[in-house]
Protein backbone atom coordinates (compact mmCIF):
# COMPACT_ATOMS: atom_id res chain seq x y z
CA UNK A 1 0.00 0.00 0.00
CA UNK A 2 1.38 3.42 -0.94
CA UNK A 3 2.25 5.73 1.91
CA UNK A 4 -0.08 8.74 2.34
CA UNK A 5 0.80 12.07 0.80
CA UNK A 6 1.67 14.37 3.68
CA UNK A 7 1.28 18.12 3.75
CA UNK A 8 4.24 20.44 3.43
CA UNK A 9 4.58 23.71 5.28
CA UNK A 10 1.35 25.72 5.42
CA UNK A 11 1.41 28.82 3.27
CA UNK A 12 -1.48 30.54 5.05
CA UNK A 13 -1.98 30.20 8.81
CA UNK A 14 -5.09 31.59 10.50
CA UNK A 15 -5.44 31.95 14.28
CA UNK A 16 -8.33 32.53 16.66
CA UNK A 17 -6.40 34.31 19.42
CA UNK A 18 -8.43 33.18 22.44
CA UNK A 19 -7.65 33.27 26.15
CA UNK A 20 -6.41 36.78 26.94
CA UNK A 21 -9.05 37.37 29.60
CA UNK A 22 -8.51 34.01 31.25
CA UNK A 23 -4.75 34.56 31.25
CA UNK A 24 -5.30 37.81 33.13
CA UNK A 25 -7.86 36.27 35.48
CA UNK A 26 -5.43 33.56 36.55
CA UNK A 27 -3.08 36.34 37.63
CA UNK A 28 -5.77 38.47 39.30
CA UNK A 29 -5.24 41.17 36.68
CA UNK A 30 -7.84 43.18 34.76
CA UNK A 31 -8.85 41.67 31.41
CA UNK A 32 -7.21 44.51 29.49
CA UNK A 33 -3.86 43.36 30.90
CA UNK A 34 -4.43 40.07 29.11
CA UNK A 35 -5.18 41.86 25.86
CA UNK A 36 -1.94 43.85 26.21
CA UNK A 37 -0.06 40.60 26.65
CA UNK A 38 -1.92 39.31 23.61
CA UNK A 39 -0.37 42.08 21.51
CA UNK A 40 3.06 40.87 22.65
CA UNK A 41 2.12 37.32 21.66
CA UNK A 42 1.03 38.53 18.21
CA UNK A 43 4.30 40.38 17.71
CA UNK A 44 6.15 37.18 18.64
CA UNK A 45 3.99 35.10 16.29
CA UNK A 46 4.56 37.46 13.36
CA UNK A 47 8.32 37.14 13.80
CA UNK A 48 8.04 33.35 14.05
CA UNK A 49 6.00 33.16 10.85
CA UNK A 50 8.51 35.33 9.00
CA UNK A 51 11.35 33.12 10.22
CA UNK A 52 9.55 29.97 9.02
CA UNK A 53 8.72 31.30 5.59
CA UNK A 54 4.95 31.36 6.08
CA UNK A 55 3.37 33.60 3.46
CA UNK A 56 0.15 34.72 5.11
CA UNK A 57 -0.94 35.11 8.74
CA UNK A 58 -4.57 35.96 9.47
CA UNK A 59 -5.63 36.60 13.06
CA UNK A 60 -9.04 37.11 14.66
CA UNK A 61 -8.59 40.22 16.81
CA UNK A 62 -12.17 41.42 17.35
CA UNK A 63 -15.35 39.72 16.17
CA UNK A 64 -18.60 41.40 15.21
CA UNK A 65 -20.06 39.76 18.32
CA UNK A 66 -17.42 41.22 20.66
CA UNK A 67 -19.33 44.51 20.81
CA UNK A 68 -21.55 42.68 23.34
CA UNK A 69 -18.72 42.57 25.86
CA UNK A 70 -18.65 45.04 28.77
CA UNK A 71 -18.30 48.61 27.51
CA UNK A 72 -15.14 49.15 29.56
CA UNK A 73 -13.42 46.18 27.91
CA UNK A 74 -14.50 47.24 24.41
CA UNK A 75 -13.23 50.77 25.03
CA UNK A 76 -9.94 49.41 26.33
CA UNK A 77 -9.54 47.22 23.26
CA UNK A 78 -10.11 50.18 20.97
CA UNK A 79 -7.51 52.24 22.80
CA UNK A 80 -5.08 49.32 22.75
CA UNK A 81 -5.55 48.84 19.02
CA UNK A 82 -5.03 52.53 18.32
CA UNK A 83 -1.76 52.51 20.25
CA UNK A 84 -0.62 49.26 18.64
CA UNK A 85 -1.24 50.57 15.12
CA UNK A 86 0.82 53.65 15.92
CA UNK A 87 3.69 51.80 17.57
CA UNK A 88 3.98 48.66 15.45
CA UNK A 89 3.63 49.82 11.84
CA UNK A 90 7.17 51.15 11.49
CA UNK A 91 8.70 47.83 12.54
CA UNK A 92 6.29 45.85 10.36
CA UNK A 93 7.24 48.00 7.40
CA UNK A 94 10.94 47.58 8.11
CA UNK A 95 10.51 43.78 8.26
CA UNK A 96 8.69 43.60 4.93
CA UNK A 97 5.25 42.79 6.36
CA UNK A 98 2.22 43.84 4.32
CA UNK A 99 -0.64 44.78 6.64
CA UNK A 100 -4.37 44.49 5.98
CA UNK A 101 -7.27 45.23 8.31
CA UNK A 102 -10.18 42.99 7.40
CA UNK A 103 -13.74 43.62 8.55
CA UNK A 104 -16.62 46.08 8.63
CA UNK A 105 -15.14 49.52 9.34
CA UNK A 106 -18.41 51.46 9.43
CA UNK A 107 -18.81 51.12 13.18
CA UNK A 108 -15.28 52.31 13.90
CA UNK A 109 -14.39 55.93 14.56
CA UNK A 110 -13.20 58.11 11.69
CA UNK A 111 -9.79 58.34 13.36
CA UNK A 112 -9.52 54.55 13.58
CA UNK A 113 -10.57 54.12 9.96
CA UNK A 114 -7.93 56.63 8.89
CA UNK A 115 -5.27 54.88 10.98
CA UNK A 116 -6.11 51.57 9.31
CA UNK A 117 -5.93 53.08 5.83
CA UNK A 118 -2.63 54.84 6.50
CA UNK A 119 -1.08 51.67 7.96
CA UNK A 120 -2.14 49.66 4.93
CA UNK A 121 -0.82 52.29 2.53
CA UNK A 122 2.48 52.47 4.40
CA UNK A 123 3.12 48.73 4.01
CA UNK A 124 1.41 48.13 0.66
CA UNK A 125 4.65 47.70 -1.31
CA UNK A 126 6.14 45.16 1.10
CA UNK A 127 6.66 41.72 -0.40
CA UNK A 128 7.09 39.65 2.76
CA UNK A 129 4.52 38.17 5.12
CA UNK A 130 0.93 39.29 4.52
CA UNK A 131 -0.63 40.01 7.92
CA UNK A 132 -4.41 40.21 8.03
CA UNK A 133 -5.89 41.64 11.23
CA UNK A 134 -9.58 40.68 11.31
CA UNK A 135 -11.25 43.44 13.32
CA UNK A 136 -15.03 43.78 13.59
CA UNK A 137 -15.11 40.74 11.37
CA UNK A 138 -17.53 37.82 11.14
CA UNK A 139 -17.69 35.00 8.64
CA UNK A 140 -21.43 35.47 8.09
CA UNK A 141 -20.93 39.20 7.53
CA UNK A 142 -18.20 38.43 5.01
CA UNK A 143 -20.38 36.07 2.97
CA UNK A 144 -23.36 38.46 3.11
CA UNK A 145 -21.34 41.49 1.98
CA UNK A 146 -19.78 39.46 -0.82
CA UNK A 147 -23.20 38.31 -2.01
CA UNK A 148 -24.44 41.91 -1.95
CA UNK A 149 -21.45 43.06 -4.02
CA UNK A 150 -22.06 40.38 -6.60
CA UNK A 151 -25.79 41.13 -6.74
CA UNK A 152 -25.15 44.86 -7.10
CA UNK A 153 -22.77 44.18 -9.99
CA UNK A 154 -25.42 42.24 -11.87
CA UNK A 155 -23.28 39.10 -12.07
CA UNK A 156 -24.71 35.65 -11.44
CA UNK A 157 -24.06 34.58 -7.85
CA UNK A 158 -21.54 31.77 -8.32
CA UNK A 159 -18.88 30.35 -6.04
CA UNK A 160 -16.17 32.05 -8.07
CA UNK A 161 -17.92 35.42 -8.00
CA UNK A 162 -18.48 35.20 -4.25
CA UNK A 163 -14.90 34.12 -3.63
CA UNK A 164 -13.60 37.16 -5.50
CA UNK A 165 -15.84 39.49 -3.47
CA UNK A 166 -14.85 38.23 -0.02
CA UNK A 167 -12.84 40.39 2.34
CA UNK A 168 -9.83 38.07 2.04
CA UNK A 169 -9.85 37.77 -1.76
CA UNK A 170 -6.28 39.11 -1.83
CA UNK A 171 -4.87 35.89 -0.30
CA UNK A 172 -5.38 32.15 -0.85
CA UNK A 173 -7.54 30.22 1.60
CA UNK A 174 -5.91 29.18 4.90
CA UNK A 175 -4.14 25.84 5.05
CA UNK A 176 -4.02 25.69 8.85
CA UNK A 177 -6.48 27.22 11.31
CA UNK A 178 -5.34 27.32 14.94
CA UNK A 179 -7.51 28.15 17.94
CA UNK A 180 -5.87 28.77 21.30
CA UNK A 181 -7.56 28.68 24.70
CA UNK A 182 -9.02 25.17 24.64
CA UNK A 183 -12.36 25.89 22.96
CA UNK A 184 -13.33 23.54 20.11
CA UNK A 185 -15.11 25.85 17.68
CA UNK A 186 -14.20 28.47 15.08
CA UNK A 187 -16.69 31.10 16.30
CA UNK A 188 -17.80 32.63 12.99
CA UNK A 189 -14.23 32.97 11.69
CA UNK A 190 -13.48 32.45 7.98
CA UNK A 191 -16.56 30.30 7.44
CA UNK A 192 -16.12 30.25 3.65
CA UNK A 193 -12.33 30.27 3.49
CA UNK A 194 -11.78 27.48 6.05
CA UNK A 195 -13.61 24.86 3.99
CA UNK A 196 -10.43 22.81 3.49
CA UNK A 197 -8.27 24.15 6.31
CA UNK A 198 -6.71 21.75 8.76
CA UNK A 199 -7.96 22.59 12.25
CA UNK A 200 -5.71 22.56 15.30
CA UNK A 201 -6.93 23.30 18.82
CA UNK A 202 -4.58 23.94 21.71
CA UNK A 203 -5.20 24.50 25.42
CA UNK A 204 -2.54 27.19 25.51
CA UNK A 205 -3.98 30.62 26.19
CA UNK A 206 -3.06 33.14 23.52
CA UNK A 207 -0.55 35.12 25.64
CA UNK A 208 1.28 31.80 26.20
CA UNK A 209 1.42 30.90 22.51
CA UNK A 210 5.09 30.85 21.52
CA UNK A 211 7.41 29.55 18.82
CA UNK A 212 7.24 26.01 20.21
CA UNK A 213 3.43 26.05 20.13
CA UNK A 214 3.49 27.24 16.52
CA UNK A 215 5.94 24.50 15.61
CA UNK A 216 3.68 21.92 17.29
CA UNK A 217 0.75 23.10 15.17
CA UNK A 218 2.84 23.00 12.01
CA UNK A 219 4.05 19.49 12.87
CA UNK A 220 0.44 18.32 13.24
CA UNK A 221 -0.43 19.96 9.92
CA UNK A 222 2.46 18.26 8.16
CA UNK A 223 1.45 14.85 9.52
CA UNK A 224 -2.02 14.99 8.02
CA UNK A 225 -3.09 13.61 4.67
CA UNK A 226 -4.95 16.31 2.74
CA UNK A 227 -7.19 14.59 0.22
CA UNK A 228 -9.53 17.43 -0.89
CA UNK A 229 -12.29 14.94 -1.68
CA UNK A 230 -10.00 12.42 -3.35
CA UNK A 231 -8.80 9.05 -2.11
CA UNK A 232 -5.38 8.16 -0.76
CA UNK A 233 -4.80 6.00 -3.83
CA UNK A 234 -5.44 8.94 -6.14
CA UNK A 235 -3.04 11.12 -4.22
CA UNK A 236 -0.34 8.48 -4.28
CA UNK A 237 -0.28 8.78 -8.06
CA UNK A 238 0.63 12.47 -7.87
CA UNK A 239 3.72 13.87 -6.23
CA UNK A 240 1.88 17.06 -5.23
CA UNK A 241 -1.25 17.47 -3.16
CA UNK A 242 -4.34 18.56 -5.05
CA UNK A 243 -7.01 21.05 -4.02
CA UNK A 244 -10.37 21.73 -5.63
CA UNK A 245 -10.90 24.97 -7.48
CA UNK A 246 -14.19 26.81 -7.29
CA UNK A 247 -15.62 24.90 -10.24
CA UNK A 248 -15.03 21.60 -8.45
CA UNK A 249 -12.00 20.59 -10.50
CA UNK A 250 -8.65 19.84 -8.85
CA UNK A 251 -5.86 22.36 -9.00
CA UNK A 252 -2.33 22.36 -7.72
CA UNK A 253 -1.65 23.83 -4.32
CA UNK A 254 1.02 26.50 -4.45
Amino acid sequence: MASPVLSNMPHHVAIVMDGNGRWAGKRFLPRIAGHKQGVTALRRCVKACVARGIGVLTVFAFSSENWNRPAEEVSGLMDLLARAVTSEVAELKQNGVQLHFVGDRHRLSAAMQLAFSEAEASTSLNAGLVLNICFNYGGRWDIAQAAQKVADSGQPITELALDRALALAHVPDPDLLIRTGGELRISNFLLWQAAYAELHFTDKLWPEFDDAALDDAIAVFRSRERRFGQTSAQLSNDSEALAPDLAGQPKKVA
